[in-house]
């Protein structure tokens, strides 16, 4: 797909950010076993990545606002654009040592996502989407959510909330109620990609509560652009702003949907 000048900048950007986490990943197994641990290290390099994030975004589209995980929000000259930026998602991943982290951007414009990128550095998987125009990784392959209709044959993926979240006993009654009429559920640790990977295929289904959008909006357009139906869990709520989010094929949406509603 031959992508617009701002997904162009994303792309770059979140390759140049991805090749910095990468170096920065190689050092975390030698951290390990140090008596402070991997942890400050892994947090500069975050900061890190949200730097050349920014450099690279706001240095091509410098009126446009900013909204990052770290940083915080800034407001832009142009009050209709703004950047989504989760410079390391997954960051208790990359902490142990786990491959399995991406680097998300989204472009909001007049309150809705228009681009997004989830770039996967460590397995070289650039998912995009602009909207309107599909979704794609890579060398313009297309993706396209699975064609699964039947719940026993479905692989889901989930977030577990961890320490003292307020939707751990939710999250475990969905498990419950999900498990025994499905092929699976996942918990790998990464919302951005848990999207991408309902985009591609490889996932059925997600949902997930708690979330920032900073972790799903750049996920949520890619997965919408592939076929996926994306809503919020609670009929009528904004995924995106509430946080909490559920996802996947259209086949399967209605009934994989009525088991996490089900109160």
């Amino acid at each position: 797909m031959q992508g617009s000048a701002n997904l162009n900048i994303m792309m770059k950007a979140a390759r140049k950010a991805g090749r910095a986490l990468i170096r920065d990943f190689g050092e975390v197994e030698n951290l390990q076993v140090s008596v402070k641990g991997a942890g400050d290290f892994v947090s500069r390099a975050d900061l890190n990545a949200e730097k050349i994030l920014r450099e690279e975004l706001m240095g091509a589209r410098p009126t446009y606002g900013w909204l990052a995980e770290e940083s915080g929000e800034t407001e832009g000259k142009d009050p209709t654009r703004r950047w989504i930026v989760d410079p390391l998602d997954g960051t208790t991943n990359f902490l142990h040592g786990l491959p399995h982290w991406a680097v998300s951007i989204a472009l909001e414009h007049r309150g809705k996502i228009v681009s997004a990128v989830v770039f996967d550095a460590i397995k070289d998987e650039l998912f995009y989407a602009e909207k309107g125009t599909g979704a794609w990784i890579n060398d313009n392959r297309r993706l396209r959510v699975s064609s699964r209709r039947r719940m026993g044959e479905a692989l889901f993926a989930t977030g577990v909330p961890f320490g003292a979240k307020r939707t751990l006993p939710a999250t475990l009654r969905d498990l419950a109620r999900l498990m025994p009429q499905c092929a699976g559920v996942r918990r790998v640790g990464s919302a951005a990609l848990d999207l991408a990977y309902v985009a591609a295929g490889r996932y059925d289904g997600y949902w997930e509560r708690e979330l920032q959008i900073w972790d799903v909006a750049a996920g949520a357009l890619i997965a919408q652009e592939a076929g996926a139906l994306v809503e919020g869990i609670d009929v009528g709520q904004d995924p995106l702003q509430d946080g909490d989010l559920i996802c996947a094929n259209n086949d399967i949406f209605a009934t994989f949907a009525k088991v996490i509603r089900e109160e």
